[in-house]
């Protein structure tokens, strides 16, 4: 539980020296400071894929849902049926990411960029659509900047924190590596017996009592 409360610590530390230094990053970066370091401290803490795949699919989003917002200024109708094509646009970009990569990069992290530009962007976008070409830039690298603080603070933080999670608090995967992590310890003492042979092959499908005889 301490280095849980360690790497939320260091995610709130993170947050405030945004909007500090916003006078220097940048008068957008203070009003999505939350909510970028937010959204890049879930990408850093959530153990699924390596980080190098969770950023991917962050930038895949943002990138995604920033041409959504091009599109609405350049092809879309300004109405609801407009912005309606363009969600629709955006989540089927992501979702065909993810088929294209046979799920190496994962949805949810595409899904959480491009919410982060539009939670971001939308209402400056909807104050002046012209300015598209200017705004969208500027909004894209304040979500950036903020995001990338929130990731790097929780998952360099990550790994030790989970360590200290218990059994109930891990996902299935991690329960059964923590599982073998014990067992092999285990087995690597001095005087301990031999691990068990796993099956292979054929054997591996079988069912346990069709081995054994």
């Amino acid at each position: 539980m301490t280095r849980v409360v360690l790497a939320g610590t260091a995610l709130a530390l993170a947050a405030g020296a945004i909007v500090l230094l916003s006078t220097t990053l940048g008068a957008e970066v203070q009003g999505v400071a939350l909510l970028g370091a937010a959204l890049g401290g879930v990408l850093g803490l959530v153990p699924d894929r390596s980080p190098l795949a969770r950023v991917g699919g962050f930038l895949v989003g943002l990138a995604a849902a920033a041409l959504g917002y091009v599109a609405r200024a350049a092809l879309l109708p300004d109405a609801r049926s407009g912005r309606a094509v363009a969600v629709v646009l955006v989540v089927l970009a992501c979702v065909a990411v993810t088929a294209a990569t046979r799920r190496r990069i994962a949805l949810w992290s595409m899904l959480l960029g491009a919410g982060a530009l539009a939670g971001a962007y939308e209402a400056t976008y909807a104050a002046d659509p012209s300015a598209i070409m200017v705004t969208v830039p500027a909004a894209a690298t304040a979500v950036l900047l903020t995001s990338a603080a929130g990731f790097v603070a929780t998952a360099l933080l990550a790994p030790v924190a989970r360590t200290g999670l218990a059994d109930d608090e891990l996902s299935a995967a991690e329960r059964a590596e923590r599982g073998d992590q014990v067992r092999h310890e285990a087995y690597a003492r001095p005087g301990a017996a031999p691990a068990p042979a796993q099956p292979s092959g054929v054997a591996a499908l079988l069912p346990l009592d069709t081995r054994e005889a």
